[in-house]
């Protein structure tokens, strides 16, 4: 990367950030039908009180992402995104730091998400195994799908 990622702690409401969050529904889009589909949209961000980070590059949002708490001691990883001029520069990893940063300051132990089976997610598993999580069992209020992965890290 040549330039600094900055992050910053954003509200859902943000015109940029509902931009971001526009182009991650867009995309997911085709990977899952309707009912498979759980990436939130801004106003559901914002309901659920979830943690959103954006990290910007030359003023300009190239990654997010969310932490939702399930309980005092889980949370649940939302909403990863890197922006698609930026992929591939470690702008994803960065976030998923960060967020882990974030979840341990915070006192959670142990972290979770849900990502696709569709090969548009490839990258995106590759990531969470290479940063140490395992696949699990559906957390949460999910069930079993055949285009849903679940995975989970213990923060030690």
């Amino acid at each position: 990367m040549n330039m600094e990622i900055i992050f910053r702690h954003v509200s859902a409401s943000d015109p940029a950030v509902e931009l971001s969050i526009s182009e991650h529904l867009r995309e997911m889009s085709p990977t899952a039908p309707p009912e498979s589909r759980h990436a939130l949209n801004s106003t559901q961000l914002g309901e659920n009180h979830m943690t959103i980070f954006a990290g910007y590059l030359g003023g300009q949002i190239a990654a997010l992402g969310a932490l939702r708490n399930l309980d005092k001691s889980r949370a649940e990883l939302k909403s990863m995104r890197t922006a698609a001029a930026h992929r591939g520069r470690g702008l994803g990893r960065a976030m998923l730091e960060r967020l882990i940063g974030h979840a341990r300051a915070t006192g959670i132990s142990d972290l979770y998400l849900e990502t696709g089976t569709h090969d548009h997610f490839i990258p995106a598993r590759q990531l969470y195994a290479s940063a140490g999580f395992t696949v699990c069992e559906p957390f949460g209020s999910y069930a079993e799908d055949p285009h849903s992965v679940f995975m989970h890290r213990r923060l030690d």
